[in-house]
């Protein structure tokens, strides 16, 4: 039998090399990967709702991209090496529809699990045929119902190892969020919920999820009333302590399932036409309190804020970083460009002491991929340092959860890629695929 190595070889791929570098975050290294080269004529391999670019368990770290023809490539490291295998799989994708993103994740048992190219279209996904391997098997279903219109697909690891399967089931305007869970030892898929949350025919739910370390599942959305986005409004909350089968507010009250607009808890009262972003991000502190991260505008200005919603003393509480100069506006349907990327929040720590690092991407800034850092949420200074010089384009943040939690490790997948509005497609060359990560003593105050 070959070895894993010849296979990489046999295919024609090869590793990339190890860069150094020092970025100006408190004068310290943030190490710099050069994994391999991707399609960047828009954002379907750096969009902010990846779940996951990037993943690992105890041994190897794994990503996927789109390379300039549109296959799926799967890439592989040692946690302790620095360099990275690459497997050009048979599989390909329609990389002209910025939706239609990769989400991975590796199980309990060291399988790498495959999800691609949806955009309210059939399922598309495939496992490893072995442990610790980057070739895939055959497609196929997961259950087989309700997997014919399928948008987000996303991946969810809990501490004991279970894996849950989140996405949308219908059209922007008009969808339900389904849940799947997967047995490991059956080595198949079963259905959660087929609707967990209703959008009655009338919206959908964009969410994003979370799992912190007690195994708590916290998930946020905002609602959209049709195609347009500027039709968005509010932000919900809900929360599972038993692996996704029941929910319940932030007080502990169990939701009825489905929920709905008019039955769920709303963290902030955000009205249509002010901004707001879908599908952000979310994290929790050491003690299973929310930090939901978005932006909008006031109705006193036209310029759209980062924000972060965040619960303290059981109430929800908003802090505004009102650092941006720029209006602009979002409305109509399709990808949008954007002057700044969607957040991603990360949070350690609790009460007075709970650290909070907000990774971000301002035109303002030269675009370039940056981080706001802050000790305690009643500190008014905040620190913003730009990871690199150069511009990323209309790059989004995505980072390796497992590697977070586990370790206090941030591994952020980092490509310059180009959006055009409503789904156009740049004239751009391939551009190199990277990870930059550093540990969070880097951002400590």
């Amino acid at each position: 039998m070959k070895t894993f190595r010849s296979q990489i070889f046999r295919i024609g791929m090869f590793c990339y090399a190890f860069l150094l570098f020092t970025c100006p975050v408190q004068g310290q290294e943030v190490k710099e990967t050069i994994v391999g080269s991707g399609w960047a004529k828009n954002t379907v391999n750096t969009a902010v709702f990846r779940k996951n670019s990037l993943t690992s368990n105890r041994k190897y770290q794994y990503t996927a991209y789109y390379d300039h023809e549109g296959y799926v490539v799967l890439g592989r490291r040692l946690l302790s090496g620095e360099v990275w295998q690459l497997r050009r799989t048979g599989y390909t994708g329609n990389a002209r529809d910025a939706h239609n993103v990769i989400s991975i994740m590796v199980d309990q048992a060291g399988y790498l699990h495959v999800c691609w190219d949806q955009h309210n279209s059939r399922l598309r996904y495939a496992r490893s045929i072995h442990s610790n391997s980057l070739v895939l098997g055959d497609e196929h279903v997961m259950v087989g119902q309700n997997e014919t219109l399928v948008t987000y697909p996303e991946f969810l690891k809990l501490p004991n190892g279970q894996l849950l399967f989140l996405y949308r089931d219908g059209g922007s305007g008009n969808g339900n969020l389904v849940v799947n869970s997967y047995d490991i030892k059956q080595q198949q898929w079963k259905r959660v919920h087929s609707n967990l949350i209703d959008g009655e025919g009338r919206r959908n739910a964009y969410w994003q999820s979370y799992v912190d370390n007690r195994g708590t599942i916290h998930l946020s959305w905002v609602w959209r009333e049709s195609p347009n986005v500027a039709s968005n409004h509010d932000m919900a909350y809900a929360c599972s302590k038993d692996g996704g089968l029941t929910w319940e507010r932030s007080n502990g009250i169990r939701y009825d399932l489905p929920m709905k607009a008019s039955t769920v808890e709303y963290a902030a009262r955000i009205p249509q036409q002010h901004e707001l972003i879908n599908q952000t991000s979310i994290a929790a502190d050491d003690k299973g309190n929310p930090f939901i991260a978005s932006y909008w505008r006031t109705p006193e200005s036209p310029i759209p804020q980062y924000k972060v919603i965040y619960l303290q003393d059981g109430q929800w509480k908003v802090r505004s970083f009102d650092f941006r100069k720029t209006p602009f506006s979002l409305s109509g349907g399709g990808t949008k460009e954007i002057p700044i990327a969607r957040p991603q929040v990360l949070v350690r720590g609790k009460d007075k002491k709970v650290a909070l690092t907000l990774i971000f991407r301002d035109q303002e800034r030269g675009c370039r991929p940056s981080i706001l850092t802050l000790r305690g949420m009643q500190q008014e200074a905040i620190d913003i340092v730009d990871l690199c010089d150069a511009s990323v384009g209309s790059w989004e943040p995505t980072y390796d959860t497992e590697l977070w939690r586990k370790k206090r490790k941030i591994a952020v997948f980092l490509q310059a890629t180009v959006q055009k509005d409503g789904e156009g497609l740049a004239e751009t060359a391939p551009t190199a695929v990277k990870v930059l990560e550093w540990r969070d003593k880097v951002i400590k105050r």
